[in-house]
């Protein structure tokens, strides 16, 4: 099942939904996958609820949110850039 997540969805069909953050990413099985060399992928709920999990660098995330704009937009700048950092950090320890 985790496998089947991982592989992703239609990037190009994703892409016409016009997420610009999530440019390069896909959709399955109610996970967003980032297709970026870590691997990672994510669950999301539009109050900023996140499950963020990275392979490469052993890493999950989870975040309890109740943002008060039921919106991703309103989230996503903040938290991406942050759980990507902290992923790029991680995979550089021995």
């Amino acid at each position: 099942m985790i496998d089947d997540i991982r592989r992703g969805g239609d990037k190009q069909v994703f892409a016409k939904a016009g997420y610009d953050l999530l440019q390069g990413w896909s959709y399955r099985s109610m996970w967003w996958v980032t297709n970026k060399e870590g691997g990672a992928f994510m669950a999301r709920g539009v109050h900023g609820q996140r499950i963020y999990i990275d392979p490469k660098a052993e890493m999950v995330i989870v975040r309890y949110a109740s943002h008060p704009v039921a919106s991703n937009l309103a989230n996503d700048p903040v938290t991406l850039p942050a759980f990507e950092a902290l992923a790029q950090y991680l995979s550089t320890l021995p």
